[in-house]
């Protein structure tokens, strides 16, 4: 019979072993991919491979192949070749989040980047998470300032709506966002920068967004020239600060730019990874990762998010396959517009063309109606403009053309606003009522 020290000891043995990672080999790679031979692990799971010079590279479980794992590598192969051996963690990528991220410039694994030490954390989360539950979701009843007159007044945008912002390359995101992040009401932004010019973080950061509204932001950035499967942790590190933040009943602001350099990256590891090309190249994954992202930030049972996202559009087609998904996903857009953008119209937010879909709904009717005014007003003179400007319209043919060239100046000078100068909800109110001549008791 075994004495109790004798059975403790097996206990021990067999604890032992359990603690041992199962480890399997690199067998070969394949552009972007990696295929081993094991270790036993789950989509989505973290694996270490071993290099021949002993450096660790870290991988991410991204599919099954035969009996080999696919991986995708999460930092430069270098070093790897046949037979490295390669170990799973046994979870996900998790980020660590906590009130001291506040300031803060990240990579996209949650690693700070700034120079100014390491962070203290209060919890690690995975990067993977599901959205609220539908019937958990506060009502969006609330309205939010962003700081920039043209939203404020005439698209306003909801605590815990989600905006498109949708423009060709050039036309004035990046300001736009510096410009909503320094001004808005939120108590926090979280900002995503994913796959940005690398010349442009720091110019964003230091020019756009500034001391002020770094203070009370948290930066995450994946350049360009990352692998593609860091660009896609960088959208998804961010959104889940962005949910810590919210779960502590913060009202959030989170800046994304861009989805379609999100979407870029899933087309390269979904396309690597032996999905068939479907739309314009993209696989299904693509079109089925979209939703999940976004639908993960909106209001909450505390806090909200309040999200935007940019489109680059390609060839500023505004129907191109993810400008398509992104706006039927979404509560609204904003468009911005190269032709105001050319006549030094900043911001060029193209306010007939875009929509806000929780306006009515956070707005009171005066509010409401002095927005339609606006627009009306402004659809009449854009429709009789090439008339105006040849001078084949002749005063007094049509009251209503009469009425837009009378206020049209008024109008471009409220849509207009300095990218260093902000407006609060307010004075947005009051200039539109001037701006409709409500002051002077007309109408």
């Amino acid at each position: 019979m075994l004495s109790k020290e004798r059975l403790d000891h097996y206990f021990s043995m067999i604890d032992d072993f359990n603690d041992l990672e199962p480890t399997g080999k690199v067998a070969k790679v394949v552009g972007l991919t990696i295929e081993s031979n094991g270790p036993a692990a789950n989509i989505g799971d973290l694996c270490v491979i071993t290099a021949q010079d002993g450096s660790r590279v870290y991988a991410e479980a991204v599919g099954f192949h035969d009996r080999s794992i696919v991986l995708m590598p999460l930092s430069d192969m270098t070093g790897v070749g046949p037979g490295c051996y390669v170990s799973s963690l046994g979870h996900p990528l998790r980020v660590g989040v906590g009130p001291k991220l506040l300031g803060r410039v990240l990579d996209a694994f949650g690693n700070p980047i700034d120079g100014k030490g390491p962070i203290e954390v209060e919890q690690y989360r995975p990067l993977h998470n599901s959205s609220v539950q539908p019937l958990h979701r506060q009502m969006i009843r609330k309205p939010i300032s962003v700081g920039v007159r043209a939203i404020d007044g005439l698209l306003t945008c909801g605590k815990g709506q989600r905006v498109g912002i949708f423009s060709g390359s050039g036309v004035g995101k990046s300001t736009l966002l510096g410009m909503m992040a320094r001004n808005t009401s939120a108590e926090v932004n979280v900002i995503g920068l994913i796959g940005e010019r690398g010349r442009e973080v720091r110019e964003f950061i230091e020019s756009d967004l500034g001391p002020e509204g770094l203070k009370r932001s948290v930066v995450v950035v994946a350049t360009s020239d990352q692998l593609a499967m860091i660009r896609l942790k960088g959208a998804l590190t961010a959104t889940t600060i962005a949910e810590y933040f919210r779960d502590c009943g913060k009202d959030v602001l989170f800046l994304m730019d861009s989805v379609t350099r999100f979407a870029f990256a899933q087309r390269e590891v979904g396309l690597a990874s032996g999905e068939p090309p479907a739309t314009r190249g993209y696989p299904p994954s693509v079109f089925a990762l979209l939703p999940k992202l976004m639908e993960r930030t909106g209001p909450g049972q505390n806090g909200t998010i309040t999200a935007f996202y940019t489109v680059l559009v390609d060839g500023d087609d505004f129907n191109e396959p993810i400008a398509d998904t992104v706006r039927s996903i979404l509560d609204g857009h904003i468009v911005l517009s190269r032709r105001l953008s050319n006549a030094q119209h900043y911001p060029a937010i193209d306010v007939l063309a875009s929509v806000s879909r929780v306006m009515p709904d956070v707005v009171d009717e005066d509010h409401n109606q002095l927005a339609v005014r606006f627009k009306t007003r402004l659809a009449t003179y854009r429709e009789a403009e090439d008339l105006i400007n040849i001078g084949a319209y002749v005063s007094g043919a049509n009251p209503q053309i009469d009425d837009a060239i009378q206020y049209i100046d008024a109008i471009n000078d409220y849509l207009r606003q300095p990218a260093d100068q902000g407006s609060s909800w307010s004075e947005a109110l009051e200039l539109l009522e001037r701006a409709m001549g409500s002051q002077k008791g007309e109408e």
